[in-house]
C-alpha cells in the first residue's frame, strides 16, 4: 500500500476513535461507513493463540534471513499492519477527544450530558428497527435487557467502588460494544460509572506526560484497562459474534434495551448537576439534547444503505 493509503487508514482510525469516546456514538459505525468494517472485523478474528504463537516463532528466528521473511510474511497474513495503523489513529483521536470531553464535563456538567442523553436516546430510537418486541419471548429479553442497565447503572458508581477489577471488566465490556455497529462502548463504560473515570485518567496522564507529575497512577488504571480491552477482544467479542450469528434479533433487542436503561446514568448526572430549573439552564439542556440527538439522526442517514 502507499503512503497515501495508509494515512487513509490512519484518518479512519482517527474517526472511529473520536466516535467511541462519545456516549451514543458507535466507532463501529464508522468503520461501516469508511469500509473497512469486514476487513476490522477478520482481523480481529485472526487474533488467536495459534496465530500469535507462530508470530512469536517467528520473530524469534528473525536474526536470519529467512526468520526475518516469515516474521513479515507472518505480520502481513495477520493484517496486523493494518490494526496498527488504525489503532495509532483510534488512539490519537480517543486521547484528544477524552481530554476535550474532560473539559466538558469539568465546566458544564448539566448541558454535556444532556447532549450525551440525546446521543444515546436518539440511539435507541434509530435502532428501535432492529428490535424483535412482538412475542412474549422477544419482550422479556428487552424487557431484561433494559432491567439490567437500569440497575447497573443506579449500583456501581456507589456499590461496586472504582476498583481495578472494575476498570478491567469495563475495557473488555466496552472494547466488544466499540466494534459492533451501533452499540456505543463509551456508553457501557456510563452505565458502569466508569466513563468519567477513565476520561480523567486521560487527562491526568497527558498532563504528567507534558508538563510533569505522577505517571504511575494514571498509567496503572489504563494499563488494567487496555489489559481488559485486550483480552475481551480475544474473547468477549468471540462471545458476541457467535450470539449474533446464533440469534441476531434476540442478541440486538437485548443490546438496545441496554442501551435504553442506561439513559439513567446520563439522567441522574443532570439532575445532580442541575441546582436551579431556570427557564434558561432548562433551555440550554434541552437545546443541547436536541443537538445530540439530531447528530445521530443525521449519522443515520447519512448510513440509511448500509447493512448492519
Amino acid at each position: 500500500m502507499a503512503a497515501r493509503d495508509w494515512l487513509a487508514v490512519y484518518l479512519k482510525g482517527f474517526a472511529m476513535g473520536t466516535a467511541d469516546a462519545i456516549p451514543g456514538v458507535s466507532g463501529g459505525t464508522i468503520a461501516l461507513i469508511a469500509g473497512i468494517y469486514d476487513r476490522l472485523v477478520t482481523a480481529i478474528a485472526g487474533l488467536d493463540v495459534e496465530g500469535g504463537l507462530a508470530l512469536l516463532g517467528a520473530l524469534l528466528g528473525s536474526h536470519e534471513a529467512q526468520g526475518r521473511r516469515e516474521a513479515v510474511d507472518r505480520f502481513v497474513e495477520l493484517d496486523l499492519h493494518f490494526l496498527a495503523v488504525l489503532g495509532i489513529g483510534i488512539v490519537t483521536a480517543a486521547v484528544t477527544a477524552a481530554n476535550v470531553i474532560h473539559l466538558a464535563v469539568g465546566s458544564y456538567p448539566g448541558p454535556t450530558y444532556a447532549f450525551f442523553f440525546g446521543l444515546i436516546a436518539a440511539s435507541v430510537v434509530v435502532l428501535r428497527v432492529a428490535m424483535a418486541i412482538d412475542t412474549p419471548r422477544g419482550i422479556a429479553i428487552a424487557v431484561a435487557g433494559f432491567a439490567v442497565a437500569w440497575v447497573l447503572t443506579g449500583v456501581t458508581s456507589t456499590s461496586i467502588g472504582d476498583g481495578l477489577g472494575l476498570v478491567f471488566l469495563s475495557g473488555a465490556v466496552a472494547i466488544c460494544a466499540m466494534i459492533l455497529p451501533g452499540i456505543s462502548g463509551s456508553l457501557i463504560l456510563l452505565a458502569l460509572g466508569q466513563y468519567e473515570r477513565i476520561v480523567g485518567t486521560v487527562r491526568e496522564l497527558t498532563t504528567a506526560l507534558v508538563g510533569g507529575g505522577d505517571l504511575l497512577g494514571p498509567a496503572t488504571v489504563l494499563a488494567v484497562f487496555a489489559l481488559g480491552a485486550g483480552l475481551g477482544v480475544l474473547a468477549f467479542a468471540r462471545v458476541v459474534a457467535w450470539a449474533l450469528e446464533t440469534d441476531r434479533s434476540a442478541t440486538l433487542t437485548f443490546l438496545v434495551a441496554l442501551m435504553a436503561g442506561a439513559l439513567r446514568a446520563p439522567g441522574s448526572e443532570i439532575l445532580e448537576a442541575t441546582e436551579t430549573w431556570t427557564p434558561g439552564a432548562t433551555a440550554a439542556l434541552l437545546g443541547m439534547g436536541i443537538l445530540g440527538g439530531g447528530l445521530v439522526l443525521v449519522l443515520d442517514r447519512v448510513t440509511a444503505g448500509v447493512e448492519y
